[in-house]
């Protein structure tokens, strides 16, 4: 008797942070359900590289991984970290034998866990391949670590056709290259329209949001980059101390990343701002996933260094100020959704009042045009691992 599962692709998903859950949770259901556990032995390994809010993330979307690695220490240094992952995912390698690795992005996890692969000769492929900067250290280190991703991957799976073309200059076959979209796009649209239909779930969020005043808007930050540690980070918090004592009708929302040099810039001048300005500055711990959605819903504009919410937040019809000096996604910056301002003090307080003041320049960013998807990126990375067949 035909074993069933001799016919079938075993895919090995591997990610760790909140953002690679994100864009990688509906992915790795799909693998395992419907059309997908027909053509797949799928399973999931997380190295945890971000303990508490990948898990956040994990609950949300219902993935349950095989393989939990709990990988993550306290001020955990890229070179030690990088070898318990190369270490951790190839044990897991020899006990699943997967024909295909999945990896996402440009994290230590992606990039460590290609290495992994690579190492056991197993096929690489590269969910959000193409990005680039051209600078080494701009994103650092995930600039490098994309790119070096990108040298292992046996598919690449560029989300634009920018993307793309970065690979073609870089020499690679372009039968091993296929526009899907961003998987960011459809996991924004799920929880979107969860928010949009679920009353209760809604209901529960307005009532833990409940200190946000309904009569005042409302600038949604996040700041976590590592090039942006000391002096830029500071620069930020003073920006955001400005815009409020400016204006009396705008408060800041700041979900404050968990790393201790996001942690002091914020407790040193954010929680230590004037008395009259602090009721409207609200420092809140990470945040999961769906009241994240919930509030970039809610912004007037949102003020990061994340490349995720430079992707998502075009299919809210949110204008993004992107504190970066470079950014390896263009695409809403050329669409006119995202504007690149850095991290000058004056210039993050100019181009927020603008938006503020100018209602015109509102509405000509938050066109809700998503040059990243269309929320089918999933379907298409699944047809494509049907057929794809390795490297040499």
């Amino acid at each position: 008797m035909t074993d069933p599962m001799a016919a079938k692709k075993k895919v090995l998903t591997v990610f760790g942070t909140r953002p690679e859950a994100i864009k990688m949770a509906l992915l790795s259901k799909a693998l395992r359900e419907g059309m997908g556990a027909e053509a797949f032995e799928a399973e999931v390994c997380v190295t945890a590289q971000h303990r508490s809010m990948l898990d956040q993330v994990l609950d949300i979307f219902e993935v349950k991984p095989r393989f939990d690695l709990n990988l993550m220490q306290q001020n955990q240094g890229l070179a030690d970290m990088t070898a318990r992952i190369v270490t951790g995912v190839t044990g897991v390698i020899r006990e699943f034998r997967p024909d295909w690795l999945l990896v996402q992005g440009d994290t230590t996890t992606a990039f460590a866990a290609a290495l992994a692969a690579f190492y056991e000769k197993v096929n690489v492929a590269h969910v959000e391949a193409g990005l680039r900067t051209g600078f080494k250290y701009s994103p650092w280190p995930e600039e490098m670590n994309r790119m070096l991703v990108g040298r292992l991957a046996d598919l690449h799976l560029p989300p634009t056709e920018r993307a793309k073309a970065a690979l073609v200059r870089e020499g690679v076959p372009e039968e091993r290259i296929h526009v899907t979209g961003n998987t960011v796009v459809d996991a924004l649209l799920w929880v979107s329209h969860k928010l949009d239909v679920d009353d209760a779930t809604r209901g529960r969020l307005d009532e833990r949001f409940r200190f946000l005043d309904p009569a005042k808007r409302m600038i949604l930050v996040t700041g976590h980059r590592r090039e942006s540690f000391g002096k830029p980070f500071e620069n930020m918090c003073h920006a955001f101390v400005d815009i409020v004592r400016a204006k009396p009708e705008v408060e800041i929302l700041y979900p404050v990343h968990l790393n201790p040099n996001v942690q002091a810039p914020v407790k040193a001048i954010l929680a230590a701002a004037p008395e009259e300005l602090r009721g409207r500055i609200h420092l809140i711990d990470p945040i999961e996933y769906l009241p994240f959605v919930y509030l970039m819903k809610r912004a007037t504009f949102i003020v990061t260094d994340s490349g995720g919410v430079q992707e998502e937040a075009p299919s809210l019809g949110k204008p993004v100020l992107v504190t970066r000096n470079d950014t390896e996604r263009p695409e809403a910056v050329e669409a006119g959704t995202a504007k690149l301002i850095g991290t000058d003090r004056a210039r993050i307080v100019e181009e927020s009042l603008r938006l503020l003041d100018d209602e015109a320049h509102y509405r000509s960013m938050s066109k809700a045009h998503n040059p990243y998807g269309d929320g089918k990126a999933n379907e298409r990375i699944l047809s494509i691992l049907r057929t794809a067949k390795g490297g040499a």
